[in-house]
């Protein structure tokens, strides 16, 4: 049984922390740097970030599998979509639809704004994530570069699916 519990105070901020040290550990390094890692989990990723990006309006949730925490995502409502901040699924989760299930939710979570869209920003190099998100309905927008401080960049491809 998969469940998507709200994270509210800082136990679950911490339990996002943690999910998220083991979840890019284990994804990321053919990707990025071990050096950018630990400065992108410190920075977006850690309990005071978390917290943080809730009082800016993010809202997160971790997802549950069995009772077990297996993952977590983070959303914000913008003018007429809804930005998909963070979907991240433990590893040894993955092919079970709990991304398939987190998508339906932030689905829902649009269209009771009325928004238009969700995006999201992918790394160009994460090709799995990025077919998972096509088969799910979204497309490429644009190819962008961002500088996120300390000479680290993130290269990725805003995606989108309209709703």
């Amino acid at each position: 049984m998969i469940e998507i519990q709200s994270a509210n105070n800082k136990p679950d901020y911490l339990l996002i922390e943690q999910l998220a040290d083991t979840i890019w550990r284990e994804h990321y390094p053919t990707i990025i740097s071990i050096e950018q890692i630990d400065y992108m989990l410190a920075k977006f990723n850690s309990a005071k970030a978390i917290e943080s990006q809730i009082n800016e309006g993010s809202q997160f949730y971790y997802m549950v599998f069995n009772r077990v925490p297996a993952g977590y995502l983070a959303i914000k409502n913008e003018d007429d979509f809804l930005f998909l901040s963070k979907l991240y699924v433990k590893k040894e989760f993955r092919g079970k639809k709990i991304g398939k299930a987190a998508l339906q939710f932030i689905d829902e979570e649009a269209k009771r704004y009325n928004l238009k869209s969700i995006q999201l920003k992918v790394n160009k190099y994460n090709t799995k994530s990025i077919l998972a998100y096509e088969k799910l309905g979204f497309k490429k927008v644009k190819a962008m570069i961002t500088d996120i401080g300390k000479g680290f960049i993130m290269d990725d491809y805003l995606l989108e699916k309209i709703l």
